[in-house]
């Protein structure tokens, strides 16, 4: 198995036939709810970029879970 990532494609597909812009990756949609559950912990510190970086590190292992089913 590959170690890179892929993105997961986009979060909302839309029906074939749909115009439609992609929007968010899935990868994008993973990280924002792993950021809501890292800043609901009060007791958690960091900077906002150790926060984003924690949120994309989860995200990436959610898609790589993904990929193992």
């Amino acid at each position: 198995m590959s170690d890179t990532i892929s993105d997961g494609g986009p979060a909302f597909p839309t029906p074939p036939g749909v115009q439609h812009n992609d929007g968010m990756t899935l990868r994008d949609y993973f990280a924002a709810k792993a950021l809501q559950g890292l800043l609901a912990d009060s007791e958690r510190e960091g900077t906002w970029s150790e926060f984003a970086e924690d949120a994309y590190s989860c995200a990436d292992a959610m898609l790589k879970a993904r990929e193992a089913k």
